[in-house]
């Protein structure tokens, strides 16, 4: 099984779209069997909340089923990832600094790292701004980059 993170900050609004969204592209490519997808925050802030409404309204418009309840990344979380697939660069800052004791894998990178279509890195969080559908767009580029890489890489 390939094992893909996806992490934000509070894992109800980017995470759980791009989780949701690599999930829809993985099935379509009838690859589902050989992934397991998930997603996590860096805090604690919404732990067992659901995806935020607007995250799943923009899934919905779009036919993408979202069932992502909220929790904090563990230390195992990130040791068994294969892919640790990050939101923003600040995402990245909290990874590094609560993993000091261990070492993360290689295959740590910012989701829009991944993407065509786009020169922006972080995935800005429409926790904030609102703008849930720019955010599917962005989030969207990055999971079809990354489903590639990794089809790419694994040879699938």
């Amino acid at each position: 099984m390939i094992n893909v993170l996806f992490v934000c900050l509070g894992n109800i609004c980017r995470s759980p779209m791009a989780e949701a969204v690599f999930k829809h592209l993985v099935a379509q490519a009838g690859l589902s069997d050989q992934f397991h997808i998930d997603s996590v925050g860096t805090t604690s802030y919404h732990v067992g909340d659901l995806a935020y409404p607007g995250t799943r309204r923009v899934l919905t418009a779009h036919g993408i089923k979202c069932d992502s309840t909220s929790r904090q990344v563990t230390y195992s979380d990130l040791q068994e990832a294969d892919y640790i697939i990050a939101m923003d660069h600040d995402n990245v800052s909290d990874l590094q600094s609560m993993t000091r004791k261990i070492s993360l894998n290689n295959h740590t990178a910012l989701l829009l790292d991944f993407a065509d279509n786009t020169r922006v890195r972080n995935v800005p969080d429409p926790y904030y701004t609102g703008n849930y559908e720019e955010v599917y767009t962005l989030v969207t580029d990055g999971c079809q980059g990354l489903l590639a890489h990794i089809r790419e890489e694994k040879g699938i």
